[in-house]
């Protein structure tokens, strides 16, 4: 249902031009979809509602050591998932190994909310244990867990959908949100604005870490990656071959060149 309504939101007021025809894309993305969701439904939930519901029966972990009550420990375990989740996503930026799957997901030549499900199977697999360790040091309780997973993928088709908001209603909801333009810098094909804006609910994280990034325009933008730019190489057996494979320069064009750009404006200023 979230789907289809930022399909008709992004169709009726795009943030970027397209460059790739929908339907093309869409078969890719839903079938990489596909084989994400079996991992994420099959193992990863199942193992963290699983340690979730230990942990908080047994009563350790860090909420259940500070003590405090239910609502507020909910809330914490909520923030405290977020931030552990920014950290777990700069970490597939910055692992060789865990850059191989992730990248897959930064081989879109578009940006849409269909993006938002190009996970490779391998990257969730990754992620059962980092998932499993976040909840049981954090203590997350299952309620909060299922309601952290809810949100997330509700934030994660929202800041990755094409949708051009009224600039003002971005500024706003960009003080504590991950928005489409904030999260369309992250998708650059410049490696120093891809890696920045790891954030995936509140765009606090990157506030806080000094990894924010708000001053490029998305019609300056080229989304992807720049070793592949040629749409007959990211088909769906292609893509999940990829990390097994050899593995070229990510960042640079086919034509040898590293894509750049010079900018004099303050990083935390949100532009159009």
């Amino acid at each position: 249902m979230l789907l289809a309504l930022w399909a008709g939101v992004e169709a009726a007021f795009p943030l970027r031009r397209r460059v790739q025809t929908r339907a093309r894309r869409w078969r890719i993305n839903a079938a990489i979809a596909a084989t994400a969701s079996m991992v994420i439904r099959g193992v990863q939930i199942p193992v963290a509602l699983a340690v979730a519901a230990a942990v908080s029966a047994a009563g350790v972990g860090l909420i259940g050591w500070i003590g405090i009550p239910g609502l507020a420990a909910g809330v914490l375990g909520f923030v405290l998932l977020d931030y552990t989740t920014y950290v777990w996503h700069r970490l597939n930026h910055r692992v060789p190994f865990l850059w191989r799957f992730h990248r897959v997901h930064h081989t879109d030549l578009d940006l849409d909310v269909t993006t938002a499900f190009r996970f490779h199977f391998g990257e969730l697999a990754l992620s059962v244990a980092y998932r499993a360790a976040q909840v049981a040091i954090i203590d997350a309780a299952p309620v909060a867990l299922l309601t952290y997973e809810i949100v997330m993928n509700a934030a994660t088709e929202f800041h990755h959908s094409n949708t051009k908001l009224p600039l003002r209603w971005e500024r706003l909801l960009n003080l504590a949100l991950v928005t489409p333009r904030m999260h369309g810098i992250h998708h650059s094909i410049v490696e120093r604005e891809t890696n920045a804006n790891w954030s995936v609910i509140f765009s606090w994280w990157d506030r806080l870490h000094r990894t924010l990034r708000l001053d490029v325009p998305q019609d300056a933008i080229a989304i992807g990656l720049p070793a592949f730019r040629r749409p007959q190489e990211l088909t769906f057996r292609r893509l999940m071959l990829m990390p097994f494979g050899g593995q070229r320069p990510t960042w640079q064009l086919p034509d040898g060149e590293t894509p750049d750009r010079s900018l004099h404006t303050d990083p935390r200023r949100l532009v159009a």
